[in-house]
């Protein structure tokens, strides 16, 4: 009995970790490049009964936020002081069993790493869940990671080729083996012509 309560257990954790997983608050994407002009998005869950009304988002150190975009029925705050971007509804806010999505653009850190997006999700009941935890906490902060701009690979793939179209051009600039050849026979066959010619003259 024992045996077969463990294996309930462990199928309903299947399936439920998932859920849970799922009901994380999210910053997509999870990876971007050094620079980029990037367009972020926040994925918004609702965990419990209560509505949530609030969401603030901590910009990591090192992006610069730019913009964002309007939702119906929500207020927007920036507080370039605390480097947060806010969140308020205006109406009900977001219900138990939906998600609500939040964009805005902002530039990356011109380093590569991993830049790690703090949220305090605000419940109409009053309780606020922090995310802020490292990947194995229950409530874990989001994470994007950056990685070297390809435009840094692309330049040096360029002075590659500008190296190797040089050395092509180098090449041409100095006659091949073949091309003396070429010459040497060119002037052995005038002098024999001209041997020739001078030959038949004597005679």
């Amino acid at each position: 009995m024992k045996k077969l309560i463990g294996v309930l257990m462990a199928g309903l954790m299947l399936v439920v970790s998932p859920v849970l997983a799922s009901a994380h608050v999210s910053v997509a994407p999870t990876e971007s490049t050094t620079g980029a002009w990037e367009t972020y998005t926040v994925k918004v869950p609702v965990e419990k009964d209560s509505a949530t009304i609030k969401l603030v988002v901590k910009i990591p150190t090192g992006v610069a936020f730019q913009s964002y975009e309007p939702v119906p029925g929500w207020n927007v705050a920036v507080n370039k002081a605390d480097s947060t971007v806010t969140w308020t509804a205006a109406g009900k806010g977001i219900q138990n069993g939906e998600f609500q999505r939040f964009s805005f653009i902002a530039q990356n850190p011109d380093k590569a790493g991993a830049v790690n997006w703090n949220a305090y999700q605000y419940y109409q009941d009053g309780s606020i869940v922090e995310w802020t935890g490292d990947a194995d906490a229950d409530y874990p902060h989001a994470t994007t990671t950056i990685s070297k701009a390809a435009s840094e690979s692309a330049a040096d793939s360029h002075g590659k080729k500008a190296t190797e179209s040089d050395e092509k051009t180098e090449d041409s600039k100095n006659p091949s083996v073949v091309q003396w050849v070429s010459l040497g026979i060119a002037i052995l066959a005038l002098v024999i012509a001209v041997w020739s010619f001078l030959v038949r003259r004597k005679k």
